[in-house]
């Protein structure tokens, strides 16, 4: 299953998209402490399986919150995704 976390507004749609089908595999869950933010929590997904998603408090503030990760030139790769050995995590923007 794709879950998406974030928003749309005038400016763009910010999103973090989650394939709990690849996440649900994952013991460790990296994400979580590789956020330098603490976005991510693991909870249960729509099946009942233990996957990451984005705490409710900062999915209308991603944007902002991603900010420090997200540079607008000479962008390394991102923690979350770096973190994620299954490939599991996307952001749209």
């Amino acid at each position: 299953m794709i879950a998406n976390y974030g928003y749309t507004d005038g400016s763009g749609n910010y999103f973090i998209t989650i394939d709990t089908s690849h996440c649900t595999a994952c013991e460790h869950h990296r994400c979580i402490t590789a956020c330098p933010e603490r976005l991510f929590i693991v909870e249960p997904d729509d099946y009942d399986e233990m996957a990451a998603s984005i705490k409710k408090e900062f999915r209308h503030h991603l944007k902002y919150k991603c900010a420090p990760c997200k540079p607008v030139t000479s962008r390394p790769p991102l923690p979350c995704i770096s973190a994620c050995n299954l490939g599991a995590i996307n952001h749209s923007w």
